[in-house]
């Protein structure tokens, strides 16, 4: 391969210089002088439809499915669809006979790989629609055998080819050209890649030598995929009948007619176009390392889409990978969190993300290619699954069924204890594992049994979110066998819920970190921090402030007490600890231990000399491969340096108490500064609290309870009495006061 392009992501290209015969045909071809910000706008005259019309989320083609409309075509041909019906049952059909023969005779182990070649090989044959669904089952880990799933993956990008005769006469038709050759020069005669839809084609553009790559539509693609869905749509009806007879509440037609909505948007290469441009706007520039090729808008119609060529290697493309330096983890973790954002954030995502529709540049970046296949989730809808989440971790299985009727995918009237019973008993043991070891597959696996077993209605956008995650984690896990995207995902969901102020996610906070009686659950808030800070762009200044809202709203003082409780309790017991360890460490390091204190020194002295150089080190690379050092690096590494220094002298110093790590813990977590912080945030967040009347009073009662227990100490103390206990609203409960040690002091 060559260099790795690297220019910058652009919406539009200049007009080339060729000659057209007729911009305003009747083909779908969308002048250039229609796109604006690189979306196509609504044409004065003419026939140009765009596909941002009526403010959809998701550009929309000019044909959209229409299954009542087709079956009044096709029905009056019944020739054509039993000659398919007998096209499409027959292959299958020998290759399901095949299968139970094998299981029969105890062969269906050592015959599988077979089995699984010869599946392809019919699907690859049956057309567009079997195509797709056969990419659909190859992300289906939870369906099909690892032999079947390897096979199927190839129809991603390895279906066969037609002819290039049709191809080149297409590109004529749509661009209303003299010739192929007028505008392209093959690079490669034969396709680079064939998928469903259409074949792609490497060339370079006479007008100005850029190289692109041509995706060119298959001949009557449309009308085979509405004969294929009218097929499967009437054999749906014939499902849906037998799962009446089974008591399900199950719509394959409305399964077939969703499918076809997709399929349709993917025949339109211009609303393709469309979809691309709006993700390269949303992701390129916002997630670090994401890249989108530039489409090249003149040369884009429905059937054709001409798009910047680049250069890279598939993700799971191992050797390639290792052979380029290229970090497969980082390139995992991009991945991930890019699908997080697209999900969670924005609601625009691509929702096929397998290995055929990205590539690792040869500097790092990752590319998404292949933007037919887009979904929107709203805002009630992304943040319903970010809660739905939250209730699992939270194993609040009353709040999830009620939120799952909320999203509509429970009707109301339905008795909801015995599916919240279902999931306390079935949840639990696939949450059980560690959260590194957490498998998605096995979630969505538990929580499909129940949703086949009640009744259950799950709208599009969810499909396609679990689509997307199922098909996310399953290449993650190819390209990075320790992959596991609910670890990945919960730094960035930690983040979300500690910072958007949104009311949903603001109540979803409360539930995780405080209790019904609204005091702090200090483990899981602790925790929420601590994950948190992992995830790129966490900023903790803004989940103080969240914080402290809450902290001085009507609803905090529960919260405000409990915490003045702690404060007081800490802060007493930290004082007179504190006063303890500063003078053993004194001598262990200097006062009565010499040998001690060289030691401390010469650790210190070691632990950054290796910094320095570890830094020069840096410094160097940076300037041999001209990369800009991201904000967060120094802040890295002053917190590698800090946890160095405490373990370089940790056999010099005596234990801190527990109090004392408490202290640590919380003020290290306060101050981990992700790469957007920034700390000036602090001092309106300290005036807003400085002028609430509430929190003086509670500064005045913890600055009096305070003096009291040091006005008792010292009383005691002067008469040669032991230390005084005190008693707090809290009862001792999680707050670092032994239970023993809360009797009132007489």
């Amino acid at each position: 391969t060559t260099t790795t392009t690297t220019t910058t992501t652009t919406t539009t290209t200049t007009p080339t210089t060729t000659t057209t015969k007729n911009t305003t045909s009747s083909t779908n071809t969308v002048p250039d002088t229609y796109w604006y910000n690189g979306n196509l706008q609504e044409g004065k005259k003419g026939d140009f439809v765009t596909r941002w019309a009526r403010g959809v989320k998701v550009a929309e083609p000019i044909k959209r499915y229409d299954p009542i409309s087709a079956e009044k075509l096709l029905f009056r041909q019944p020739a054509k669809w039993l000659l398919r019906n007998i096209q499409i049952g027959l292959p299958l059909a020998l290759w399901a006979t095949a299968v139970i023969t094998d299981i029969l005779t105890n062969n269906e182990p050592s015959n599988r790989k077979a089995r699984a070649q010869q599946l392809q090989k019919t699907i690859s044959l049956l057309g567009p629609a079997i195509i797709k669904g056969g990419q659909a089952l190859a992300s289906r880990s939870d369906l099909m055998p690892s032999e079947y799933l390897e096979e199927l993956q190839k129809l991603q990008d390895d279906v066969p080819t037609f002819d290039d005769k049709q191809a080149f006469q297409t590109i004529e038709q749509e661009l209303n050209i003299d010739s192929f050759d007028q505008v392209f020069e093959l690079i490669q005669q034969e396709p680079v890649a064939a998928a469903s839809i259409g074949q792609v084609y490497q060339a370079r553009l006479k007008s100005n030598g850029d190289i692109v790559a041509l995706k060119i539509q298959r001949p009557n693609c449309e009308q085979v995929i509405a004969l294929d869905l009218y097929v499967l749509r009437w054999w749906s009806g014939l499902g849906n009948i037998l799962f009446q007879w089974l008591g399900r509440d199950i719509d394959l037609t409305s399964i077939i007619d969703d499918f076809g909505e997709l399929i349709y948007r993917e025949l339109d290469y211009v609303a393709e176009a469309a979809n691309a441009q709006r993700f390269s706007q949303l992701y390129s520039g916002y997630v670090r390392d994401v890249f989108v090729p530039k489409v090249y808008s003149e040369l884009t119609t429905s059937k054709v889409l001409t798009m910047e060529w680049i250069d890279g290697y598939r993700l799971t493309d191992t050797q390639s990978l290792e052979q380029n330096g290229l970090d497969r983890k980082k390139l995992v973790d991009t991945l991930v969190q890019c699908s997080l954002r697209q999900i969670l954030e924005n609601g625009f995502f691509h929702a096929d993300p397998h290995a055929g529709n990205l590539l690792a540049c040869k500097d790092g970046r990752l590319c998404y290619l292949d933007f037919g296949m887009m979904s929107y989730a709203d805002t009630p809808q992304r943040n319903g699954f970010l809660l739905a989440v939250v209730h699992i971790v939270n194993r609040d299985w009353d709040e999830l069924v009620q939120l799952y009727q909320k999203l509509g995918f429970i009707p109301y009237g339905t008795d909801l204890q015995p599916i919240a019973d279902a999931l306390e008993n079935t949840l639990p043991d696939a949450l059980n594992a560690d959260l590194s070891e957490l498998n998605f597959k096995s979630v969505v696996s538990n929580l499909g049994d129940i949703m086949y077993t009640y009744p259950f209605s799950l709208p599009p956008f969810y499909i396609a979110i679990i689509r997307c995650l199922g098909v996310l984690e399953g290449l993650a896990i190819q390209v990075d066998p320790q992959a596991r995207i609910i670890n990945d995902a919960y730094p960035y969901i930690a983040n979300r819920v500690l910072t958007d102020p949104q009311d949903e996610l603001q109540e979803a906070l409360r539930r995780l970190a405080l209790t019904p009686q609204g005091t702090i659950r200090w483990n899981r808030l602790e925790g929420l921090l601590e994950t948190a800070k992992n995830s790129e762009g966490y900023d903790v200044t803004v989940a103080l402030d969240q914080l402290t809202n809450y902290l001085i709203s009507d609803d905090g003082e529960a919260l405000l007490n409990d915490l003045t409780d702690r404060i007081v309790d800490g802060t007493d017991s930290l004082g007179t600890e504190f006063i303890g360890y500063t003078l053993e460490a004194s001598r262990a390091l200097v006062l009565n231990d010499e040998v001690a204190a060289v030691r401390a020194f010469r650790s210190i002295q070691k632990i950054f000399e290796e910094e320095e150089q570890q830094q020069q080190q840096q410094q160097d690379d940076d300037n041999n491969q001209n990369r800009n050092k991201h904000s967060g690096q120094e802040h890295a590494k002053v917190d590698v340096t800090s946890e160095r220094l405490r373990t370089g002298l940790a056999d010099l110093l005596p234990e801190p108490t527990p109090s004392m790590r408490r202290f640590w813990k919380i003020a290290s977590l306060l101050g981990a500064r992700g790469a957007s912080s920034d700390p000036t945030k602090l001092f309106p967040i300290v005036r807003k609290l400085a002028q609430e009347p509430k929190v003086q009073k509670t500064a005045s009662e913890i600055a009096a309870r305070l003096g009291e227990r040091a006005l008792s100490r010292s009383l005691r103390a002067a008469f040669g009495l032991s230390s005084p206990s005190f008693q707090s609203r809290s009862s001792g409960i999680d707050s670092g006061v032994s239970p023993s040690n809360t009797k009132n002091t007489k």
